[in-house]
C-alpha cells in the first residue's frame, strides 16, 4: 500500500508499532507461568540436561522424574533407527501396561517391524511375521486390516522407494511411529502428550489472522525471530508504520 493511497478510514484502522508495544507491555504475564511453559516444552521434547539446568536456575519443579526422559529418548531413538524390538523391550521395562492397554499403538509398532523386514529384503520372514503376529490382530480389530494390506502391498514393487507406497519406507514413517509411542508414554506418566508452546503460537497466528480484518497492526512474525512488523493486507510485503 502506497501512502498516497491511504484514506482517513485506513489511518483510523492503523496501530503504530510503538502503541502496540505499549499495549503488550501492559499485559501482565506471570513469570511462573512462563517458566512452566518452558519446562513443559523441555520435558516433552526430551531435553533432559536443559530441563535439569533450567530447574536449578529458575527453581521450576519438573512435573515428571527427569530420569524417565532418558528411557523415553532411548525408546524414540530405537524406533527412529528401525530397531523396533529394542524399543518395545525398553517400553515394557518402563511400563508394560502402555502396550497392553493400547492395541492400536502395539499394532503400529508391529507394522513398523514388518516394514523394516521388507526394507531389508527379508521377504520370507516378513510374510511369516505378518501371518503370525499381525493377522490375528486384524481379526480382533478389522480397521487394522487395511493398514496390513497396504504394508504387504510393498512386496509387489521391485523398487519400493519409487512405488506409490514409498512413504511407508521413508524416515517420516519411523518418526510417526516414534511420536505415537512417545505420546503414549507421556500420557502414562500423567503428562501432556504435546508441548503447550506450539499450540499457543498457533492460537496467536489464528488471532492475528482474525484481527487482520479489523485493523492494520504490527504482527508478530513467528517465523522470523518473533519480530514485530506491520503487514500490508493488500500486499505480500511488510511495511513498517512508526
Amino acid at each position: 500500500m502506497e501512502w498516497r493511497d491511504i484514506t482517513i478510514q485506513d489511518l483510523e484502522r492503523m496501530i503504530s508499532k510503538e502503541d502496540w508495544e505499549n499495549k503488550l507491555d501492559e499485559v501482565q504475564v506471570s513469570k511462573n507461568d512462563l517458566n512452566n511453559l518452558v519446562m513443559n516444552y523441555l520435558i516433552i521434547q526430551g531435553y533432559k540436561e536443559a530441563a535439569e539446568m533450567f530447574q536449578n536456575e529458575s527453581g521450576t519443579k519438573a512435573t515428571v522424574d527427569l530420569i524417565s526422559i532418558v528411557d523415553r529418548m532411548a525408546i524414540r531413538s530405537a524406533i527412529q533407527r528401525g530397531d523396533i524390538e529394542q524399543g518395545i523391550e525398553i517400553v515394557n521395562d518402563l511400563n508394560p501396561e502402555i502396550l497392553d492397554t493400547n492395541p492400536q499403538l502395539y499394532f503400529h509398532l508391529q507394522q513398523q517391524k514388518l516394514i523394516e523386514l521388507i526394507k531389508k529384503g527379508m521377504i520370507s520372514e516378513a510374510l511369516t511375521f505378518a501371518q503370525e503376529e499381525l493377522a490375528p490382530q486384524c481379526e480382533e480389530n478389522h480397521k487394522f486390516l487395511e493398514e496390513l494390506e497396504k504394508t504387504i502391498s510393498l512386496l509387489a514393487f521391485d523398487d519400493i522407494a519409487k512405488s506409490p507406497l514409498s512413504s511407508l519406507v521413508e524416515a517420516s514413517q519411523r518418526q510417526k511411529t516414534a511420536s505415537e509411542l512417545n505420546a503414549a508414554i507421556l500420557v502414562s506418566q500423567s503428562h501432556d502428550k504435546d508441548p503447550k508452546l506450539p499450540t499457543i503460537l498457533k492460537l496467536l497466528q489464528w488471532a492475528q489472522n482474525n484481527l487482520d480484518d479489523k485493523l492494520t497492526f504490527p504482527r508478530l512474525n513467528i517465523n522470523n525471530n518473533a519480530e514485530l512488523s506491520t503487514i500490508d493486507n493488500n500486499s505480500d510485503s511488510d511495511s513498517m508504520i512508526e
